[in-house]
């Protein structure tokens, strides 16, 4: 019982200094929480050539501390604007859908008033074949009326989905993405969402992953821990990746 509570204590070190010196996001009124544009989508009017961004936010408030949002935007050649892929909660309200796809916000905009950070970028021929995938991907996923912030299905969930939908994407998400480990009951065993590897997981809430691009992920509660390899570096639950970045 003693290492358990170690453990437990350990995984929720991260968090808890996160949230004691997070930004301002973790804080305030989701009212009037701003989603500006943040600059880091290449300008569509400049840039003619296909571009597919996947970004990560820290959620809002408490949530933050432990969990980021995720989002796929592409523009193809030639593109005006970017269309975003995304799954939010409050759409599934009344038991509609809570998938968006629309070009009415910014591909880089703030998550109530937190910056993204880019984390999986492609450009040219390598984007324009993602992008021919996403639409079918995004439709094909299973649970678009239903979300759960844990263990899933959430916005992660979408998102890792894409990933295993579309292995050219190649995406590694974030250790801090709580949900993208979520697999139903009586479906345990997966590829993982770069498919580079695959994982275990009892519906999202513990688990195992090993891939080429994640390195070695352990799933407790949602909480992660582990070893990244690409770039190297251990995953530990709120701060994702120490060295830092998501």
């Amino acid at each position: 019982m003693g290492w358990l509570a170690l453990a437990v204590v350990l995984l929720l070190a991260g968090p808890v200094l996160t949230l004691a010196f997070g930004n301002g996001a973790m804080r305030g009124d989701w009212r009037t929480a701003t989603h500006h544009a943040t600059g880091q989508a290449p300008d569509a009017a400049t840039h003619p050539e296909a571009i597919v961004q996947v970004y990560a936010s820290r959620t809002f408030g408490w949530r933050g501390a432990f969990a980021v949002h995720t989002w796929v935007a592409a523009k193809p050649a030639d593109a005006a604007r970017y269309m975003r892929y995304e799954v939010i909660g409050w759409r599934a309200m009344g038991g509609r859908s809570a998938l968006s796809i629309g070009d009415d916000v910014a591909a880089d905009a703030e998550w109530y008033g937190a910056a993204p950070t880019v984390i999986r970028e492609l450009r040219g021929a390598a984007a324009e074949a993602v992008i021919a995938r996403l639409p079918a991907a995004a439709a094909s996923y299973p649970y678009a009326t239903r979300y759960s912030a844990w263990p899933g299905p959430n916005s992660n969930t979408f998102v890792a989905h894409l990933g295993r939908e579309i292995p050219e994407l190649r995406l590694a998400l974030p250790s801090i993405a709580i949900g993208k480990d979520y697999l139903p009951a009586g479906h345990w065993l997966a590829p993982a969402p770069s498919g580079t590897g695959y994982q275990v997981s009892l519906l999202g809430v513990v688990g195992i992953l090993a891939a080429r691009e994640e390195g070695i992920e352990i799933n407790l509660f949602g909480l992660v821990a582990g070893l990244g390899l690409h770039p190297p570096g251990l995953k530990f639950p709120g701060v994702s990746r120490i060295p830092g970045g998501l």
